[in-house]
């Protein structure tokens, strides 16, 4: 716990290298730059309650904590970054037991935006009122701001690492849980957030998905109170996260004993996942890594006797897609999908196996993505008969209900993009098939 406590707070060193990184990034000339960290959001109902505060990543990585309602100004002209955060104020104190704050006082903004009167101003994290902000300039400056923060250094991997260690923890609980006789989805998820939580995680990073027989085709399924049968996938993706910087991490188990059909279709997702991972290098086209393992994922398809003709050409007419319909990863960090997106200039594919990308855009050491190939037989899309229609050619429908009840295999690591090797953050997560089995 105190090494996990002593990593909230970010050295000066590291906030001076990030500041310096994002003025060379921006190239601003004779404008002024505004972030904001965003307020509490109250609980509709008048229930005198906030969610939980997270401010706008791009003010935490540049201000070194998360205070609500601070902003970052700085002007290129003097160099000078300032951090205007609110005084603690009793309430504060009163309610909920804060007595110090980081940054110099709010009320200093005022005074040094009416020293740079005339100057554009380009406003970026959370907007607020009382600035008028040039939307052009604003636009123009987000993906370079984005790209700078793209890469990590040594402090946030420090955390990140901690994160992925926490959450191993929750991952060990799950299997743990699982084979109990009687155990539902909402259970299993109860005993991983609680385990992440006592290994030293500040909190869940996103909400826990974990999804059992036909429920593990469903991407962001909510655990339910379904009881997990004897031979069924269990499908969780789950990750805690340290001062807001989170894991992301996927592990499909079996409960009792697996058929032919689980062993098969796991062999085929984790040879894609383990193809991916090792192609996480510096240069690599992310868009061009996710049809390659689209093609590795298509002839495991058609080994199965799922999918018929050439891989490549089942690629390029999105066949796979009815089986893997989502993007290969995304950058993580100070958030689940942190930073990620498309390099300025592409756009978004309407192609069916494309439009879900989350990012487009080459890799670069100190990057940390995800890659999460998965198959799934995702009975709402399958039955379309459009679909069917289109894809009569190439898919043995009849083979296709054969495998319905098995839900679907997602496999998912954060890998770390050096100058060399990969670096799996998550390797530590059991997931070769037989320490999925749980009896």
């Amino acid at each position: 716990m105190r090494l996990v406590q002593s990593l909230m707070h970010t050295p000066a060193e590291a906030i001076d290298a990030r500041r310096t990184r994002a003025a060379e990034a921006l190239a601003m000339d004779g404008a002024i730059l505004l972030v904001g960290a965003g307020s509490p959001i109250p609980v509709p109902g008048g229930m005198d309650q906030v969610h939980a505060f997270a401010p706008h990543p791009h003010y935490q990585w540049l201000a070194g904590h998360r205070s609500p309602g601070g902003v970052i100004a700085y002007d290129p002209t003097d160099g000078v970054w300032h951090d205007f955060v609110p005084p603690v104020t009793t309430d504060d104190a009163v309610w909920e037991g804060r007595t110090t704050s980081f940054g110099e006082p709010l009320d200093g903004l005022t005074p040094w935006l009416e020293s740079r009167r005339g100057k554009a101003i380009a406003a970026l994290g959370v907007p607020f009122d009382g600035v008028t902000a040039d939307t052009d300039l604003s636009s123009l400056l987000e993906p370079r701001l984005l790209a700078a923060r793209r890469p990590k250094d040594e402090h946030e991997l420090e955390i990140m690492q901690q994160a992925c260690h926490a959450t191993r923890h929750g991952f060990d609980a799950a299997r743990r849980v699982i084979a109990r006789q009687t155990i539902t989805e909402r259970a299993i998820e109860i005993e991983l957030n609680a385990a992440c939580l006592r290994a030293g995680g500040h909190g869940i990073g996103y909400h826990t998905i974990v999804g059992a027989g036909t429920n593990a085709a469903i991407l962001h399924f909510s655990a339910g109170d379904r009881v997990v049968e004897d031979g069924s996938f269990v499908l969780i993706d789950a990750g805690c996260h340290i001062n807001g910087y989170t894991a992301d991490v996927s592990r499909t188990f079996i409960k009792g004993t697996p058929t032919q059909q689980h062993r098969d279709l796991y062999a085929v997702v984790l040879e894609a996942e383990q193809f991916s991972l090792e192609r996480c290098t510096p240069g690599q086209e992310f868009r061009e890594l996710h049809l390659e393992t689209a093609v590795k994922l298509a002839e495991g398809l058609v080994h199965l006797g799922i999918l018929k003709g050439n891989p490549a050409g089942l690629v390029e007419r999105d066949a796979h897609a009815n089986f893997f319909p989502h993007g290969l990863g995304h950058l993580v960090g100070l958030g689940v999908r942190d930073a990620s997106g498309y390099v300025p200039g592409r756009e978004r594919s309407d192609r069916f196996g494309l439009a879900f990308l989350r990012m487009d855009l080459p890799l670069e050491a100190g990057m940390v993505t995800t890659v999460e190939p998965g198959l799934y037989f995702i009975g709402p899309l399958l039955a379309q008969p459009d679909r069917r229609e289109r894809f009569a050619d190439c898919t043995n429908w009849d083979e296709v209900e054969r495998w319905l009840h098995i839900g679907g295999v997602r496999i998912e690591d954060n890998v770390l993009v050096t100058e060399s090797t990969p670096e799996n953050l998550t390797a530590d997560i059991d997931k070769s098939f037989d320490r999925m089995i749980v009896a």
